[in-house]
Protein backbone atom coordinates (compact mmCIF):
# COMPACT_ATOMS: atom_id res chain seq x y z
CA UNK A 1 0.00 0.00 0.00
CA UNK A 2 2.90 2.30 0.68
CA UNK A 3 3.10 5.33 2.77
CA UNK A 4 0.07 7.85 2.31
CA UNK A 5 -1.04 11.17 3.35
CA UNK A 6 -3.42 11.05 6.57
CA UNK A 7 -6.57 11.91 4.40
CA UNK A 8 -6.08 9.80 1.07
CA UNK A 9 -8.97 7.34 2.42
CA UNK A 10 -11.08 6.24 -0.85
CA UNK A 11 -15.09 7.21 -0.58
CA UNK A 12 -16.39 3.20 0.61
CA UNK A 13 -13.92 3.56 3.73
CA UNK A 14 -14.38 6.61 4.63
CA UNK A 15 -18.36 6.17 4.75
CA UNK A 16 -17.67 2.73 6.71
CA UNK A 17 -15.47 4.49 9.46
CA UNK A 18 -17.54 7.26 9.73
CA UNK A 19 -20.59 5.04 10.25
CA UNK A 20 -18.76 2.61 12.35
CA UNK A 21 -16.21 4.63 14.18
CA UNK A 22 -17.74 8.42 14.51
CA UNK A 23 -21.13 8.09 15.02
CA UNK A 24 -21.02 6.05 18.10
CA UNK A 25 -18.62 8.15 19.81
CA UNK A 26 -20.97 10.95 18.94
CA UNK A 27 -24.16 9.31 19.96
CA UNK A 28 -22.62 8.03 23.26
CA UNK A 29 -21.12 11.43 24.20
CA UNK A 30 -24.53 13.20 23.50
CA UNK A 31 -26.70 10.62 25.39
CA UNK A 32 -24.55 10.98 28.35
CA UNK A 33 -24.10 15.12 28.38
CA UNK A 34 -28.08 15.25 27.69
CA UNK A 35 -28.90 12.94 30.70
CA UNK A 36 -26.96 14.88 33.07
CA UNK A 37 -28.07 18.00 32.14
CA UNK A 38 -31.19 16.64 32.92
CA UNK A 39 -30.45 16.00 36.15
CA UNK A 40 -29.50 11.68 36.10
CA UNK A 41 -27.11 10.11 38.56
CA UNK A 42 -25.37 7.86 38.63
CA UNK A 43 -23.81 5.80 41.80
CA UNK A 44 -20.18 6.61 42.25
CA UNK A 45 -19.26 2.81 41.72
CA UNK A 46 -21.10 2.53 38.60
CA UNK A 47 -19.19 5.22 37.20
CA UNK A 48 -16.18 2.93 37.08
CA UNK A 49 -17.70 0.37 35.00
CA UNK A 50 -16.22 2.07 31.67
CA UNK A 51 -12.93 2.49 32.83
CA UNK A 52 -12.83 -1.45 34.26
CA UNK A 53 -14.03 -2.61 30.67
CA UNK A 54 -11.60 -0.78 29.31
CA UNK A 55 -8.86 -3.04 30.08
CA UNK A 56 -10.74 -5.63 27.58
CA UNK A 57 -12.62 -3.78 25.25
CA UNK A 58 -11.27 -1.03 22.79
CA UNK A 59 -9.13 0.87 25.77
CA UNK A 60 -6.02 -1.36 26.44
CA UNK A 61 -6.61 -3.18 23.16
CA UNK A 62 -5.96 0.12 21.05
CA UNK A 63 -2.69 0.14 21.78
CA UNK A 64 -1.80 -3.32 21.52
CA UNK A 65 -1.07 -3.50 17.64
CA UNK A 66 1.53 -1.28 17.77
CA UNK A 67 3.76 -3.64 16.82
CA UNK A 68 2.09 -4.50 13.72
CA UNK A 69 1.17 -0.89 12.63
CA UNK A 70 5.00 0.38 12.39
CA UNK A 71 5.24 -2.69 9.38
CA UNK A 72 2.15 -1.97 8.20
CA UNK A 73 2.94 1.68 7.45
CA UNK A 74 6.41 1.01 5.94
CA UNK A 75 4.64 -1.81 3.63
CA UNK A 76 7.84 -3.66 4.89
CA UNK A 77 7.81 -7.50 3.52
CA UNK A 78 9.20 -8.66 6.54
CA UNK A 79 8.00 -7.56 9.66
CA UNK A 80 10.49 -8.49 12.73
CA UNK A 81 12.92 -5.75 12.38
CA UNK A 82 9.43 -3.22 13.08
CA UNK A 83 8.56 -5.41 15.58
CA UNK A 84 12.03 -5.35 17.45
CA UNK A 85 12.19 -1.49 17.12
CA UNK A 86 8.32 -1.26 18.34
CA UNK A 87 9.18 -3.86 21.11
CA UNK A 88 12.79 -2.12 22.38
CA UNK A 89 10.64 1.61 22.59
CA UNK A 90 8.29 0.21 25.18
CA UNK A 91 10.87 -1.47 27.20
CA UNK A 92 13.05 1.71 27.32
CA UNK A 93 10.59 4.04 27.40
CA UNK A 94 7.98 2.33 29.37
CA UNK A 95 11.00 0.96 31.57
CA UNK A 96 11.88 4.26 32.23
CA UNK A 97 8.52 6.26 32.72
CA UNK A 98 7.86 3.34 35.46
CA UNK A 99 10.61 3.86 37.35
CA UNK A 100 9.69 7.30 37.55
CA UNK A 101 6.12 6.71 39.26
CA UNK A 102 8.39 5.00 42.14
CA UNK A 103 10.51 7.67 42.57
CA UNK A 104 7.93 11.09 41.93
CA UNK A 105 4.91 9.74 41.46
CA UNK A 106 3.49 13.57 41.80
CA UNK A 107 5.82 14.62 38.89
CA UNK A 108 4.92 11.31 37.11
CA UNK A 109 0.95 12.06 37.40
CA UNK A 110 1.22 15.67 36.09
CA UNK A 111 3.63 14.40 33.22
CA UNK A 112 0.18 11.56 32.70
CA UNK A 113 -2.01 13.86 32.01
CA UNK A 114 0.34 16.51 29.94
CA UNK A 115 0.77 13.35 27.76
CA UNK A 116 -2.39 12.34 27.32
CA UNK A 117 -3.35 15.70 26.73
CA UNK A 118 -1.36 15.59 23.77
CA UNK A 119 -2.01 12.40 23.19
CA UNK A 120 -5.73 12.42 22.76
CA UNK A 121 -5.48 15.65 20.75
CA UNK A 122 -2.88 14.01 18.51
CA UNK A 123 -5.47 11.62 17.77
CA UNK A 124 -8.52 13.92 16.98
CA UNK A 125 -6.34 15.69 14.61
CA UNK A 126 -5.80 12.70 12.52
CA UNK A 127 -9.25 12.14 12.99
CA UNK A 128 -10.27 15.22 11.41
CA UNK A 129 -7.86 15.30 8.42
CA UNK A 130 -8.71 11.55 7.33
CA UNK A 131 -12.42 11.43 8.45
CA UNK A 132 -13.39 14.37 8.08
CA UNK A 133 -11.17 15.86 5.62
CA UNK A 134 -10.46 19.00 7.32
CA UNK A 135 -9.11 21.09 5.20
CA UNK A 136 -9.63 24.66 7.57
CA UNK A 137 -6.34 23.06 9.11
CA UNK A 138 -4.19 23.79 6.51
CA UNK A 139 -1.01 24.83 8.75
CA UNK A 140 0.87 22.87 11.13
CA UNK A 141 0.45 25.57 13.52
CA UNK A 142 -3.18 25.15 13.22
CA UNK A 143 -3.07 21.68 13.72
CA UNK A 144 -1.21 21.99 16.93
CA UNK A 145 -3.67 24.70 17.99
CA UNK A 146 -6.32 21.71 17.20
CA UNK A 147 -4.54 19.01 19.27
CA UNK A 148 -4.23 21.16 22.15
CA UNK A 149 -7.93 21.92 22.36
CA UNK A 150 -9.16 18.65 21.65
CA UNK A 151 -7.12 17.42 24.26
CA UNK A 152 -7.52 19.61 27.19
CA UNK A 153 -11.69 18.71 27.01
CA UNK A 154 -11.10 15.54 28.68
CA UNK A 155 -8.21 16.88 30.93
CA UNK A 156 -8.74 20.15 31.57
CA UNK A 157 -12.37 20.26 31.57
CA UNK A 158 -13.28 17.87 34.64
CA UNK A 159 -10.51 19.80 36.45
CA UNK A 160 -12.24 23.48 36.25
CA UNK A 161 -15.78 21.64 36.69
CA UNK A 162 -15.49 18.93 39.14
CA UNK A 163 -12.07 19.69 41.10
CA UNK A 164 -13.17 17.45 44.03
CA UNK A 165 -13.76 14.62 42.20
CA UNK A 166 -10.30 15.12 39.88
CA UNK A 167 -8.70 15.95 43.28
CA UNK A 168 -9.67 12.15 44.59
CA UNK A 169 -8.40 10.37 41.17
CA UNK A 170 -5.08 12.33 41.87
CA UNK A 171 -5.04 10.94 45.37
CA UNK A 172 -6.20 7.73 44.55
CA UNK A 173 -3.24 7.63 42.22
CA UNK A 174 -0.17 8.81 44.62
CA UNK A 175 -2.12 6.94 47.48
CA UNK A 176 -0.12 3.45 45.78
CA UNK A 177 2.98 5.29 46.56
CA UNK A 178 2.48 6.30 49.62
CA UNK A 179 2.27 9.90 48.99
CA UNK A 180 -0.43 12.24 49.38
CA UNK A 181 -2.97 14.30 47.26
CA UNK A 182 -1.63 17.61 48.70
CA UNK A 183 1.60 17.25 46.91
CA UNK A 184 -0.94 18.68 43.95
CA UNK A 185 -2.55 21.11 46.24
CA UNK A 186 -1.25 24.05 43.83
CA UNK A 187 -3.65 22.45 40.72
CA UNK A 188 -6.93 23.06 42.42
CA UNK A 189 -6.51 26.43 44.15
CA UNK A 190 -8.60 28.69 42.58
CA UNK A 191 -6.60 30.83 41.08
CA UNK A 192 -4.48 28.28 39.28
CA UNK A 193 -7.60 27.23 38.12
CA UNK A 194 -9.40 30.46 36.94
CA UNK A 195 -5.87 31.31 34.94
CA UNK A 196 -6.57 27.95 33.23
CA UNK A 197 -9.98 28.23 32.65
CA UNK A 198 -9.50 32.06 31.03
CA UNK A 199 -5.80 30.11 29.01
CA UNK A 200 -8.21 27.54 27.57
CA UNK A 201 -10.79 29.34 26.50
CA UNK A 202 -8.68 31.85 24.83
CA UNK A 203 -6.86 29.13 22.96
CA UNK A 204 -10.13 27.58 21.92
CA UNK A 205 -11.72 30.51 20.81
CA UNK A 206 -8.55 31.69 18.83
CA UNK A 207 -8.19 27.90 17.02
CA UNK A 208 -11.96 27.70 15.88
CA UNK A 209 -11.57 31.30 14.95
CA UNK A 210 -8.61 30.87 12.52
CA UNK A 211 -9.95 28.09 11.30
CA UNK A 212 -13.16 29.59 10.02
CA UNK A 213 -11.77 32.38 8.71
CA UNK A 214 -9.02 30.01 6.70
CA UNK A 215 -11.80 27.56 5.50
CA UNK A 216 -13.01 27.18 2.23
CA UNK A 217 -15.87 24.95 2.90
CA UNK A 218 -17.35 25.22 6.25
CA UNK A 219 -18.86 22.45 6.53
CA UNK A 220 -15.69 20.67 7.72
CA UNK A 221 -15.31 23.50 10.13
CA UNK A 222 -18.45 23.39 11.57
CA UNK A 223 -18.04 19.31 12.30
CA UNK A 224 -14.89 20.55 14.48
CA UNK A 225 -16.18 23.16 16.40
CA UNK A 226 -19.79 20.72 16.97
CA UNK A 227 -17.51 18.20 17.97
CA UNK A 228 -15.68 20.62 20.12
CA UNK A 229 -18.60 21.88 22.26
CA UNK A 230 -20.64 18.62 22.10
CA UNK A 231 -17.06 17.58 24.04
CA UNK A 232 -17.10 20.60 26.23
CA UNK A 233 -20.62 20.33 27.41
CA UNK A 234 -20.11 17.10 28.14
CA UNK A 235 -16.90 17.06 30.18
CA UNK A 236 -18.71 19.92 32.04
CA UNK A 237 -21.76 18.33 33.16
CA UNK A 238 -20.53 14.45 33.07
CA UNK A 239 -18.34 13.20 36.24
CA UNK A 240 -14.73 12.47 35.64
CA UNK A 241 -14.75 9.13 35.91
CA UNK A 242 -17.47 8.27 34.18
CA UNK A 243 -16.73 10.91 31.14
CA UNK A 244 -12.97 10.06 30.55
CA UNK A 245 -13.67 6.38 30.61
CA UNK A 246 -16.59 6.47 27.81
CA UNK A 247 -14.13 9.09 26.27
CA UNK A 248 -11.69 6.91 26.69
CA UNK A 249 -13.29 3.35 25.20
CA UNK A 250 -15.97 5.54 22.29
CA UNK A 251 -13.70 8.27 21.34
CA UNK A 252 -9.95 8.26 21.40
CA UNK A 253 -9.50 4.50 21.32
CA UNK A 254 -12.14 3.69 18.55
CA UNK A 255 -10.73 6.40 16.28
CA UNK A 256 -7.30 5.32 16.56
CA UNK A 257 -8.47 1.49 15.81
CA UNK A 258 -10.20 2.95 12.40
CA UNK A 259 -6.72 4.53 11.85
CA UNK A 260 -4.64 1.17 12.39
CA UNK A 261 -7.26 -0.72 10.35
CA UNK A 262 -6.81 1.34 7.33
CA UNK A 263 -2.55 0.18 7.45
CA UNK A 264 -4.02 -3.24 7.52
CA UNK A 265 -4.88 -4.39 3.43
CA UNK A 266 -7.58 -7.16 4.19
CA UNK A 267 -8.93 -4.57 6.87
CA UNK A 268 -8.74 -1.37 4.88
CA UNK A 269 -10.27 -3.74 2.18
CA UNK A 270 -13.42 -4.93 3.67
CA UNK A 271 -13.50 -1.42 5.44
CA UNK A 272 -14.07 -0.17 1.48
CA UNK A 273 -16.73 -3.27 0.85
CA UNK A 274 -18.67 -2.37 3.76
CA UNK A 275 -17.70 -5.08 6.00
CA UNK A 276 -16.30 -3.56 9.31
CA UNK A 277 -17.04 -6.50 11.12
CA UNK A 278 -14.56 -8.47 9.28
CA UNK A 279 -12.20 -5.32 9.71
CA UNK A 280 -12.97 -5.36 13.45
CA UNK A 281 -12.23 -9.12 13.68
CA UNK A 282 -9.00 -9.13 11.99
CA UNK A 283 -7.91 -5.98 14.85
CA UNK A 284 -9.26 -7.86 18.08
CA UNK A 285 -7.15 -10.71 16.62
CA UNK A 286 -4.36 -9.05 16.57
CA UNK A 287 -4.82 -7.16 19.40
CA UNK A 288 -5.25 -10.08 22.17
CA UNK A 289 -1.57 -11.17 22.59
CA UNK A 290 -0.46 -8.59 23.97
CA UNK A 291 -3.22 -7.29 25.96
CA UNK A 292 -3.15 -9.92 27.60
CA UNK A 293 0.57 -9.23 28.34
CA UNK A 294 -0.35 -6.18 29.48
CA UNK A 295 -2.63 -7.39 31.88
CA UNK A 296 0.09 -9.74 33.12
CA UNK A 297 2.24 -6.57 33.74
CA UNK A 298 -0.61 -5.19 36.12
CA UNK A 299 -0.58 -7.76 37.89
CA UNK A 300 3.34 -7.52 38.51
CA UNK A 301 2.64 -3.81 39.00
CA UNK A 302 0.33 -4.64 42.15
CA UNK A 303 2.90 -6.87 43.38
CA UNK A 304 5.82 -3.81 43.39
CA UNK A 305 3.62 -0.44 44.55
CA UNK A 306 4.53 -0.02 48.54
CA UNK A 307 0.53 0.66 49.42
CA UNK A 308 -1.33 -2.25 46.98
CA UNK A 309 -4.52 -1.05 46.15
CA UNK A 310 -7.20 -1.56 48.75
CA UNK A 311 -10.85 -0.28 46.96
CA UNK A 312 -12.04 0.23 43.84
CA UNK A 313 -10.95 3.57 42.93
CA UNK A 314 -7.34 2.72 44.11
CA UNK A 315 -7.66 -0.41 41.47
CA UNK A 316 -9.16 1.52 38.88
CA UNK A 317 -5.98 4.03 39.44
CA UNK A 318 -3.25 1.52 39.57
CA UNK A 319 -4.38 -0.27 36.24
CA UNK A 320 -4.17 3.89 34.85
CA UNK A 321 -0.82 3.86 36.21
CA UNK A 322 -0.49 0.78 33.83
CA UNK A 323 -2.20 2.38 31.19
CA UNK A 324 0.11 5.42 31.77
CA UNK A 325 3.68 3.77 31.40
CA UNK A 326 2.22 2.09 28.32
CA UNK A 327 1.10 5.77 26.93
CA UNK A 328 4.34 6.73 26.62
CA UNK A 329 6.04 4.66 24.14
CA UNK A 330 2.28 4.49 22.43
CA UNK A 331 3.16 7.98 21.68
CA UNK A 332 6.39 7.50 19.94
CA UNK A 333 4.64 5.13 17.70
CA UNK A 334 1.65 7.04 16.93
CA UNK A 335 4.07 10.01 16.56
CA UNK A 336 6.05 8.15 13.81
CA UNK A 337 2.72 7.53 12.41
CA UNK A 338 2.18 10.91 11.77
CA UNK A 339 5.63 12.06 10.50
CA UNK A 340 5.46 8.82 8.03
CA UNK A 341 1.56 10.00 7.21
CA UNK A 342 1.81 13.69 6.57
CA UNK A 343 -0.41 14.64 9.86
CA UNK A 344 1.36 17.67 10.51
CA UNK A 345 2.27 18.73 7.06
CA UNK A 346 -0.21 21.85 6.14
Amino acid sequence: MGVTAAPSLDDGTRETLVRTVLWPAWLAVAALAAAFAAGVTVPPTLQYVPLVASALVLGLPHGAVDHLAVPRVNDAPSPWRGVAAVVAVYVVLGGLYAAVWFVAPAAAFAAFVLLTLLHWGQGDVYALLALADAGHLRTAGQRTLAALVRGGLPMLVPLLAFPGWYRRVAGDFLGLFGVDAAALAWAFAPAFRTALGVGYGLLVVTALAVGYARADDRRTWALDAGETALLLGYFAVVPPVLAVGVYFCFWHSLRHIGRLLVVDDPARESLSAGRPRAAFARFARDATPLTLVSLALLAGLYALVPAPPGDLGSLVALYLVLIAVLTLPHVAVVTWMDYRQNVWVG
